[in-house]
């Protein structure tokens, strides 16, 4: 993403639970504040409340079972072809628990956001309140969320957007995870601002961020 996209953005958001991220993204481009719009959401779950949050907005909401296919490559697949169906520019894991395997064709085009500061807490399992327990658990005075390019691993890919949270005396997984959530709310739209800006360029590991072009 070292380039100027076409703008808005075109969102494609995988979730596989509530849609809270997703109804945030909806909430923060109608308040004008991301460049964007989303134009498919796709579910694990046919169940996952997250597509009622789409269909509500009239965004097409799709389907896409792990267990309906033999393997992730076919899972991926199809997931992926249904984000070209769309034209879709950036797909956003918003609470996606399955691995997509990202193409070369989406290669710095996934997204994915995480509840702890990687690379700690993260990796197969390391989802939802078993991060806050393993934070917790292992004594850190600081935890927060990461907004990172998705690859071939869980939670390694180049890291765009990271913001902190203290751990609190007393904290249990559950009110970690609403202070966490809370940064999730400003640094995944900080990313897909900088992304839509065309403010990113990847090189390794790193993902430096660039000044704002002229005209933006």
């Amino acid at each position: 993403m070292d380039h100027m996209p076409k703008l808005p953005l075109r969102l494609g958001v995988l979730l596989s639970g509530t849609g809270r991220t997703l109804e945030n993204l909806f909430e923060r481009i109608e308040a004008g504040q991301i460049p964007a719009q989303i134009v498919v959401v796709i579910g694990s779950r046919a169940d996952a409340p997250g597509l009622a949050r789409a269909r509500r907005r009239n965004v097409p909401a799709e389907v896409v079972r792990p267990r309906d296919y033999t393997d992730v490559p076919s899972f991926s697949a199809a997931i992926t072809r249904s984000l070209e169906a769309h034209a879709a520019d950036l797909a956003v894991l918003a609470g996606f628990l399955h691995f997509y395997s990202v193409p070369k064709s989406f290669e710095n085009r996934v997204i994915n956001i995480h509840p702890a500061l990687l690379p700690a807490f993260g990796g197969k399992g390391f989802y939802g309140h078993h991060v806050h327990e393993a934070v917790l658990d292992a004594g850190v005075k600081i935890s927060g969320c990461t907004v990172h390019f998705a690859d071939a691993e869980y939670d390694r890919g180049p890291i765009i957007v990271q913001r902190t949270v203290p751990v609190l005396e007393g904290d249990t997984p559950d009110t970690l995870a609403v202070r966490v959530f809370e940064q999730e709310k400003e640094a995944l739209p900080e990313a897909i601002r900088l992304i839509a800006e065309g403010r990113l360029r990847v090189e390794g590991h790193r993902v430096h961020v660039l000044p704002m072009p002229s005209g933006i």
